[in-house]
C-alpha cells in the first residue's frame, strides 16, 4: 500500500533488465531538477465560497418556506384603549397612519372575496376560473414566496382584473416579530410583486388576523408600523375558517349571516396551505346564493369605494425583484437537486454494499475450508523468488521487513534485494550490516520508488518478483500464499491482504477498519469481477513477464502500483487477490501524516485512471468496470460528500432532526454490519467497531477533503511533489520479525504488534 519517494520527484531513467544473477550495480541516473508548479492554494476560498453560497440557498430557502423564522400562531391578544375601540368597532379596512385610525365599510349589497395564502399553482387556477364562470372580482391577500414561485399566477391575477393584497413573505406573525423583520416581509414582497406583475399594493393583512373585534395590543402596533409604511390594513367581517375544513355549507351560511340586511361584507377564504376543495364548493355555492340575492362581488377596494391598491413599480424595484425570484428559485432548484443526489447517493451506497458483502461471501466460499492448495494450479516445484525492497529514509524499520522476509517458510529458494534509494538516515548500512543470508542491498542516488524498484526488477535473478515496502512485515507462510496463484499461467500478479500494525490509537483503529473494510473487502469482490485496480506496495507479487509486457514499473503517476496493475490488466492478464497472503504495515499516526498520504495516494490514482482512460472503449471489460467503480465511488461521490453533512446540518438545524438522525443512525449501522462482516472474513476482533460512529465526525471529512484537494490539484495542472511520511519504527520496537500467528488469528492482538519470533517470547494469558 505504501508508495515512497524521495524529497525530490524526478523521473527516472529507464533501466533496462540486467542478466539474471549479475551483481553489477546500475545504478538510476537523476534528472536535473525542475521548476513545477506550487501546489494551489486558492482552491480552498473557491470551495469556502461555494459552501457560503450553497448556506446561503438553503437558508434562503428555508426562510422562503417558513422554516426559519417560523413563528407560530399568537396567543389570545387582548388590552383596553381608546385607539383599539375605535378599530374594534370600525370597519374591516383600517388606515391607522394619521392621528386617529379610520376605516370604512363596504357598500351595501357589495361583497368582498378575499383569499389568503397564494397563490397556489393547484388550487388559485381553479378559483380563478370559478369566479370567471360568475363573472366575479377578489383580492388575493398573497405571500411573497410563493408569488416568487409562482410568477405567473400574479400575473393572471392582475391581467383578470383582481386585486392583490400584502401578507407577507413568509407568513410570519407581525404582532410577534421584530420591526425590521415586519419591514423585510413586506419589502420583499412588494419586490416579488414587482417582477412578477409590474405593481406595488397599498393594501396589506396581517397573518393570524380576523375580524376587526379581535384585534389587541400587539397587532396594533403592527398595524401602526404597517401605517407608516403606506398601508391600508385588511380585516374581515366573516371568517370561515376554511383551513380547518368545515362541511362547504356551513362556511356559506356564515357567509350569508352577514348580507340578511343587504349589507356589505368582506369574506375570508384561502386558496392555498392545504386540500381546498370544500373552499372551491363553498365559494362556489355562495357566489350563486348571492346573484340571485343581487349582490356584486367585487375587489376589496371597489367595495369600500376607493381607487386600485395597484401602483406601478419602478425599474430598479423590477429588477430587484427579479433577483429576488431568481435567487429564491435558484435555491428551491437547489435544495431539491440536492435531495435528489442524495437518494441516488444513498441507494448507490446501499446497492453497492449489499453487491460487495455478497461478492466478498461467494469469494470466501470459494476458499473456506479448503487447504492452501487447494483451487489454485500447483508448481511442480517451488520456484526461486526475488523478493524487492525499495527503501528511502526507513531506518525505523528495515531490519524488521528484512528479518521477516529471511525467516520464511517458503520452500523454494528466496533472495531479498533492498534498493537504498539515496537514504540519508543510514537505512542501506542497517540492512548490510544484518550479515543476514540471500540479502543484498544495492545502493543509488535518490531517484524515486519507480526507479528503485526498476533497479531492483534489473538485478533480481529469478522470474517471480514480489515487491514489499521498508516499513512492512511479512508473515512466514506469507510468501508461499502470496507466490501460489502465479502457477496459473494466466495470472499475471497477485495482490496480497495488508494489515495495520500500529492500531492501538484512534487513528489507527481508524486505518484498521478501512483497511479491512475498504481494502480488503473491496479486493475480494474485485478478484470476481476482474477488474482489480490496485497490487499494492506494501505487499504484491507478480510475473516478470506480466510486468515487462506492461512496460515495467513507470514514474508517470504518483501511484506506481495501481498504475502497474492497471497496465498489467490491460494487457489481459488476470490479477487476483490472496487474502491468507498477510503484510502488517505502519499506518499513518496523526492526522498530518494521514493527509500527506492519502493526498498522494488520491492524486496518484487520478493520474493513474487519466494515463489509462483508453481502457474504457477497450473491448476487455476491466476498463469499464476499474474505471467506472473508481471514478464514481473514489471521485464523483467523494467530491459530493460534502452536501451530505450540509444537508445533514441544515435538517438538524432548521427542519425536523429526527429524520437526520434516523437516516444517519441508519448508514451507521449498515456499516457497522459490513465491518463486522469484513473483520469476521479476515478473522480479526470486531470490538474494534466502537470506534465506528466517530469515524463519521473527523476521518470521514479528512478522506473527501484529500479527494477535494487533489482534484484541484489535477485541474490546475499542478505537479505534487513527494510526501513522505514519518516512520515510528513499530516493528522495531516490538522485535525484528513477526511471529507465525495462530491459525485464522491475526498477528495484531489487542492493539499491540506481536514479537519477532527471534525475540524474546512472553506466555501469553489463557
Amino acid at each position: 500500500m505504501r508508495r515512497r519517494r524521495g524529497p525530490a520527484q524526478h523521473k527516472p531513467a529507464q533501466h533496462r533488465p540486467a542478466q539474471r544473477g549479475s551483481a553489477q550495480r546500475r545504478p538510476a541516473q537523476r534528472r536535473p531538477a525542475q521548476r513545477r508548479p506550487p501546489e494551489p492554494r486558492g482552491h480552498w476560498l473557491l470551495v469556502a465560497i461555494a459552501a457560503l453560497l450553497m448556506a446561503g440557498a438553503l437558508l434562503l430557502n428555508a426562510y422562503a418556506h417558513n422554516v426559519v423564522g417560523e413563528t407560530k400562531p399568537p396567543p389570545a391578544d387582548y388590552g383596553d384603549s381608546a385607539e383599539l375601540e375605535r378599530i374594534r368597532s370600525g370597519g374591516p379596512l383600517v388606515n391607522v397612519s394619521g392621528a386617529r385610525p379610520l376605516s370604512a365599510r363596504p357598500k351595501p349589497r357589495t361583497v368582498a372575496l378575499t383569499f389568503d395564502d397564494g397563490p397556489d399553482p393547484r388550487w388559485t387556477p381553479r378559483l380563478l376560473d370559478l369566479l370567471r364562470e360568475h363573472h366575479a372580482k377578489a383580492t388575493f391577500f398573497v405571500l411573497g414566496a410563493h408569488v416568487a414561485e409562482h410568477p405567473e399566477l400574479a400575473r393572471r391575477l392582475v391581467a383578470e382584473g383582481h386585486e392583490i393584497g400584502n401578507h407577507t413573505y413568509t407568513h410570519a406573525d407581525l404582532g410577534a416579530v421584530p420591526a425590521w423583520r415586519a419591514r423585510v416581509e413586506m419589502s420583499l414582497t412588494q419586490k416579488t410583486l414587482a417582477a412578477a406583475a409590474g405593481i406595488h399594493t397599498r393594501l396589506a393583512r396581517m397573518p393570524y388576523s380576523s375580524v376587526p373585534g379581535a384585534a389587541g395590543y400587539g397587532q396594533l402596533a403592527a398595524m401602526r408600523l404597517l401605517g407608516d409604511e403606506g398601508y391600508l390594513v385588511t380585516f374581515t367581517d366573516v371568517d370561515t375558517s376554511d383551513w380547518s375544513r368545515p362541511p362547504a355549507d356551513e362556511m356559506v351560511l356564515a357567509s350569508l349571516a352577514r348580507t340578511v340586511d343587504g349589507e356589505g361584507a368582506v369574506i375570508m377564504f384561502h386558496d392555498s396551505g392545504g386540500d381546498r376543495t370544500r373552499t372551491l364548493a363553498a365559494v362556489d355555492r355562495l357566489l350563486t346564493r348571492l346573484e340571485k340575492k343581487g349582490y356584486a362581488a367585487t375587489t376589496l377596494t371597489d367595495a369600500v369605494g376607493l381607487p386600485t391598491a395597484h401602483t406601478a413599480a419602478s425599474p430598479g424595484e423590477r429588477v430587484l425583484g427579479t433577483v429576488l425570484t431568481f435567487a429564491q428559485r435558484a435555491s428551491f432548484a437547489l435544495v431539491e437537486a440536492l435531495g435528489w443526489f442524495l437518494a441516488v447517493a444513498g441507494a448507490l451506497t446501499l446497492l453497492r454494499s449489499a453487491l460487495f458483502a455478497a461478492l466478498a461471501w461467494a469469494h470466501a466460499r470459494r476458499t473456506r475450508g479448503r487447504p492452501a492448495t487447494s483451487g489454485v494450479p500447483q508448481w511442480a516445484a517451488a520456484p526461486p523468488v526475488s523478493v524487492i525492497v525499495p527503501a528511502y529514509n526507513e531506518k525505523a524499520g528495515i531490519e524488521a521487513t528484512v528479518r521477516s522476509l529471511v525467516r520464511t517458510d517458503y520452500p523454494g529458494q528466496v533472495e531479498v534485494v533492498v534498493v537504498d534509494d539515496g537514504s540519508t538516515d543510514g537505512t542501506g548500512p542497517i540492512a548490510a550490516s544484518l550479515g543476514l543470508p540471500g540479502v543484498r542491498v544495492i545502493r543509488q542516488p535518490n531517484a524515486g520508488k519507480p526507479a528503485a524498484l526498476a533497479t531492483g526488477i534489473a538485478h533480481a535473478a529469478h522470474d517471480v518478483l514480489v515487491m514489499v515496502d521498508g516499513d512492512t512485515v511479512f508473515e512466514p507462510p506469507t510468501i508461499g500464499h502470496l507466490v501460489r496463484p502465479l502457477a496459473d499461467r494466466t495470472v499475471g500478479a497477485v495482490s496480497g491482504n495488508t494489515k495495520v500494525g500500529n492500531r492501538r490509537g484512534l487513528i489507527g483503529r481508524w486505518q484498521h477498519i478501512e483497511y479491512v473494510v475498504g481494502f480488503n473487502l473491496d479486493r475480494r469482490a474485485f478478484d470476481l469481477l476482474g477488474c482489480m485496480a490496485t497490487v499494492p506496495g506494501a505487499i504484491g507479487a507478480f510475473r516478470r513477464e506480466a510486468v515487462a509486457s506492461a512496460g515495467g514499473v513507470s514514474a508517470d503517476t504518483l501511484a506506481e502500483d495501481t498504475d502497474l496493475t492497471m497496465a498489467i490488466c490491460r494487457r489481459g492478464w488476470r490479477v487476483v487477490y490472496e487474502e491468507r497472503a498477510r503484510a502488517w504495515t505502519e499506518a499513518p499516526a496523526s492526522l498530518g501524516q494521514l493527509w500527506r498520504q492519502r493526498y498522494r495516494w488520491c492524486y496518484g490514482t487520478l493520474q493513474a485512471i487519466w494515463k489509462h482512460r483508453g481502457a474504457i472503449v477497450e473491448r476487455r471489460p476491466f476498463g469499464r468496470r476499474c474505471l467506472g467503480y473508481l471514478a464514481l465511488f473514489q471521485v464523483m461521490l467523494p467530491l459530493l460528500a460534502p452536501v451530505v453533512d450540509v444537508m445533514a446540518l441544515y435538517g438538524l438545524l432548521v427542519g425536523d432532526p429526527l429524520p437526520v438522525v434516523a437516516v444517519w443512525a441508519g448508514f451507521v449501522a449498515l456499516q457497522a454490519l459490513t465491518g463486522w462482516y469484513a473483520l469476521r472474513l479476515d478473522g480479526e476482533r470486531a470490538s474494534v467497531l466502537w470506534a465506528l460512529p466517530l469515524q463519521q465526525f473527523v476521518y470521514r471529512q479528512l478522506m473527501y477533503l484529500v479527494v477535494i484537494q487533489s482534484v484541484a490539484t489535477a485541474v490546475l495542472g499542478a505537479r505534487l511533489r513527494w510526501h513522505t511520511v514519518r516512520r515510528e519504527g513499530t516493528f522495531a520496537m516490538a522485535g525484528p520479525a513477526v511471529a507465525k500467528p495462530a491459525a485464522g488469528r491475526p498477528a495484531v492482538r489487542r492493539g499491540r504488534t506481536v514479537r519477532g519470533a527471534n525475540a524474546p517470547r512472553r506466555r501469553s494469558r489463557p
